[in-house]
């Protein structure tokens, strides 16, 4: 018998998870036995909790973000979560009506808040990211034109509610670090978006899960000097701008923030900023109504983990050295072995700082070498399982396509691992350029079942 050479261990650039090494767990586990060995504490979190969620946590997060984002903190501006996906769906149930609103998500996207949108019954566009974060003029274009064929009296399905408004238009993205692309959105262009979302009753949804990811890429030596934003959330862009909102104005944007990315995706806990109007509003969902705030327990220990400082340690201590370090292996990798070949990384502008964040490299293989094909062949051929593009179009719009495009992950993989991966997806994109056929699915499975990347 001949030499049977063993199967490559899998390595999957795919999935959007941190490290199980980066995850806090002492500081949570100091965190839920303060909480919990307190009653004045364990009680009220073993009970149903207020609608707005635990008032601890909401004051404990207002002065955490007044500290990295800058403004006044302010906890009635928060409302506890039980994560950015589970928020979304919230904030659809009392903002939207399928008669009467229209969402656009910039693509490429974070696909799996499609299914939300699809759950509530809205119809959805996709449009592009362009140079500065989303291409405002083909936005205004699309908002222009559906204001235009309107029915200036439409027949809501939902009942009308004195805490909630029906937004005429969603504008979904992902504006700092985003997930896929990796892009961060210019302050222009943020301006120019609250502004665009005024004149046309339009809800702006931010994920604002990877902010506090972020690191020099080359000029600055460490990390110290990035504890606060480099740029305003779209939330404080809509805040600030004059003219300001007026006093009980739901506003035009919200900021969908998530401990997932930071603590764990297993705290299932995050919170909304927005004007206390709107946080009041969201409140009152009847899944948030029917028991109060999810995510009580947990909000109680969260709390604590803020009021230590050992959660801004964290970040600031391990998490972002790591992640740093993390995408230069990768680039470095990158360089070495696919520029060669043709590929690209894409533009992640944030001015003219050197700073990068989140989790993902988005790449551009040749022309010619399908994502599909490759990522297929990377998966059957050399234990490598990548994210191609298609996924990260809008579902059911085929308008913005990303055929030759592939995300990478740096944040769920050991280190050790992260070159391998690069070094595999270049012989990858040899194989396909030297014409190589793409062998069929072993599985029949879609890529999509290896994500799992819900926050």
């Amino acid at each position: 018998m001949g030499d049977v050479s063993p199967p490559k261990k899998q390595i999957n650039l795919l999935r959007g998870w941190p490290h199980p090494s980066l995850l806090p767990t002492p500081a949570i586990t100091a965190a839920a036995n303060a909480a919990l060995s307190n009653p004045s504490v364990s009680t009220p979190g073993l009970l149903y909790g207020p609608d707005p969620g635990y008032q601890p946590l909401r004051e404990e997060i207002g002065s955490w973000l007044s500290r990295f984002f800058g403004g006044k903190a302010d906890a009635e501006r928060i409302c506890i979560t039980g994560g950015a996906s589970q928020n979304l769906a919230c904030v659809l149930q009392v903002f939207s009506d399928p008669t009467v609103t229209k969402v656009w998500m910039v693509a490429p996207c974070y696909f799996l808040a499609c299914r939300i949108f699809d759950d509530a019954a809205l119809e959805v566009r996709a449009v592009g990211e362009g140079k500065e974060g989303v291409d405002l003029e083909q936005l205004e274009k699309y908002l222009v034109t559906e204001d235009e064929k309107r029915d200036p009296k439409p027949q809501k399905i939902k009942l009308p509610k004195p805490w909630s408004k029906t937004y005429r238009h969603i504008i979904y993205c992902v504006p700092t670090f985003s997930n896929p692309s990796g892009k961060t959105m210019s302050l222009s262009c943020r301006q120019s978006l609250v502004r665009l979302a005024r004149k046309h009753d339009a809800l702006i949804i931010t994920d604002d899960v990877y902010d506090f990811l972020q690191w020099p890429t080359s000029s600055l030596s460490s990390t110290s000097s990035m504890n606060k934003a480099l740029l305003p959330r779209l939330v404080d862009v809509d805040r600030t701008l004059e003219p300001l909102p007026a006093e009980g104005s739901f506003g035009n944007a919200m900021s969908n923030g998530s401990f997932s990315k930071i603590a764990g995706p297993g705290v299932r806990t995050g919170w909304a900023e927005a004007t206390p109007t709107f946080t009041y509003g969201l409140s009152q969902c009847g899944s948030s109504r029917s028991g109060g705030a999810p995510s009580q327990l947990t909000a109680t220990i969260m709390c604590e983990l803020l009021k230590s400082g050992d959660l801004e340690k964290h970040i600031e201590h391990t998490l972002c050295p790591a992640y740093k370090r993390r995408y230069e292996i990768m680039m470095k990798a990158i360089q070495q072995y696919l520029v060669p070949l043709g590929v690209t990384v894409g533009e992640v502008s944030f001015g003219d700082k050197e700073i990068f964040g989140g989790y993902f490299i988005w790449v551009e293989l040749p022309k010619g070498v399908g994502a599909e094909k490759a990522s297929l062949m990377a998966r059957e051929e050399h234990g490598l399982i990548v994210a191609p593009g298609k996924i990260f179009e809008v579902a059911n719009d085929e308008s913005v396509k990303f055929e030759n495009s592939i995300r990478l992950c740096f944040s769920w993989e050991e280190e050790a691992d992260l070159e391998e991966g690069v070094k595999r997806l270049g012989k990858v994109v040899q194989e396909v350029v030297e014409g190589k056929s793409a062998p069929e699915k072993k599985d029949g499975g879609e890529i999509k079942n290896d994500l799992g990347e819900f926050r």
